[in-house]
């Protein structure tokens, strides 16, 4: 297919005006921008000197990296802390994929009645519109500040994320095949599992395990701020209650590496799926 190029009257290459949202966008762009140096320039800085904070910076860096070791606590105890954040992070996924699935078989256009499809993405949208954070301390307030609370806000979010993500994956499904199944008396679970999560099944996986790389940031970050333990609240610990620039560098590194392990084996998925 060959590419047209709109030129005007002189010649020239006609450059398209750009739209409403387009111009929304850079005005709050160049909006952000603005309140962003005029706060630098508001701020207060009587209680900073740059001659100690900056030498202090680059020795608390130092420490972190440069000489890492965990001085409070013991490799094992550190690495099965791990596991339990990757235990949380694989729950709420698990748990969300499974109920968005079926949620997005109401939300796919070509799967389901427009009423059906239109309260459940207002539904999504909505939730989605509220940080995974904001969630979590929703429930804690109902289930108590722990595990609980994270899981139930991560898969409160995987799922309206899941869902958009999912039922878009549907809808791209050639519409030719689902209305020739229909048309030969097939019925609605067949058409669903013998077509659409088939042709569908690596876009599924490499959202799902996406979602698992998400939640398990989420999990480091709410185990501190939500008290649901794993290796989050043991950063949160070496960081505030001993201080300890060398404990919070071996557990940064820590869930880095974890973080580049997952990464690897989504491409992998990837590639297989």
């Amino acid at each position: 297919m060959t590419a047209v190029v709109e030129r005007n009257k002189n010649g020239g290459i006609k450059v398209s005006k750009p739209n409403r949202g387009q111009r929304i966008l850079k005005a709050l762009l160049i909006g952000s921008a603005i309140f962003t140096v005029i706060g630098f320039f508001i701020m207060d800085y009587s209680g900073l000197d740059l001659t100690q904070a900056i030498p202090m910076t680059f020795d608390n860096l130092g420490q972190m990296f440069l000489s890492p070791s965990l001085n409070n606590t013991t490799w094992s105890s550190a690495l099965w802390q791990v596991a339990i954040t990757l235990s949380l992070a694989f729950l709420a996924t698990i748990l969300g994929a499974v109920i968005s699935l079926f949620l997005a078989f109401g939300t796919a256009v070509n799967l389901s009645k427009p009423w059906i499809s239109n309260t459940i993405k207002a539904f999504i949208t909505v939730v989605r519109a509220v940080p995974t954070v904001l969630w979590v301390l929703i429930f804690a307030i109902a289930a108590g500040l722990g595990a609980i609370a994270a899981v139930i806000g991560m898969i409160f979010h995987s799922i309206a994320y899941l869902v958009k993500a999912y039922s878009e994956a549907f809808e791209e499904v050639d519409e030719g095949k689902i209305e020739a199944l229909r048309a030969s008396g097939a019925s609605y679970t067949h058409i669903l599992f013998q077509v659409i999560v088939p042709q569908t099944k690596s876009y599924l996986i490499s959202w799902t395990f996406l979602r698992f790389e998400i939640n398990f940031g989420v999990a480091v970050a709410m185990g501190a701020a939500a008290g649901a333990g794993g290796i989050g609240y043991e950063l949160f610990m070496a960081s505030t209650f001993y201080y300890d620039m060398q404990e919070v560098g071996a557990i940064t590194l820590i869930i880095l590496a974890v973080a580049i392990v997952l990464e690897l084996i989504a491409n992998q998925l990837k590639v297989r799926a």
